[in-house]
């Protein structure tokens, strides 16, 4: 029996700022809170989950909440976190939309073969939304202040800094 690998199931990342976290991935990206929860392992830490209208797997985002300091950039780290949406225009939308939340954005390009739109969250998280030309499925959350055919639809390349 051979293992099937189709893709990453979610991303775990650190913020120190639960509540503005909240914010941002829910009220600026448009994502659901799926659960609530505190870490098993350190019970003063809140873990929180992010997905799609279904909490499709490969659609999430969890994130624990630790108090530590802006993202620290260098090897053995994830460089940037990419998020799929349908279109070039919605990349189009999402520049707008990031711009006048009060966020710095590139512009959008071809990274990979794919049109791309790099920005930063908040707390300094690197993240990139790519198109994907609207393949797969997609599962809208339908009280997403995000118009249904903006909406992030899942998990993208993730990149990883390593030495070698």
């Amino acid at each position: 029996m051979s293992l099937q690998l189709t893709g990453i199931h979610h991303l775990t990342a650190i913020t120190a700022n639960a509540p503005g976290n909240l914010h941002f991935y829910t009220k600026v990206l448009g994502l659901r809170l799926v659960k609530k929860t505190v870490n098993q392992d350190d019970t003063s830490a809140y873990h929180l989950f992010y997905a799609d209208g279904e909490a499709t797997p490969g659609t999430d985002l969890t994130f624990f909440d630790w108090p530590v300091g802006r993202e620290r950039r260098g090897t053995h780290s994830i460089v940037r976190t990419s998020l799929r949406v349908g279109s070039q225009e919605s990349l189009a939308w999402w520049k707008q939309h990031l711009t006048d939340e009060g966020l710095a954005t590139g512009e959008i390009a071809d990274i990979g073969g794919y049109a791309s739109l790099d920005f930063e969250d908040p707390e300094g998280q690197r993240l990139r939304l790519v198109s994907d030309g609207g393949k797969g499925g997609s599962h809208p959350w339908a009280q997403s202040p995000v118009p249904a055919e903006h909406q992030i639809r899942g998990l993208g390349p993730i990149v990883i800094s390593v030495p070698d």
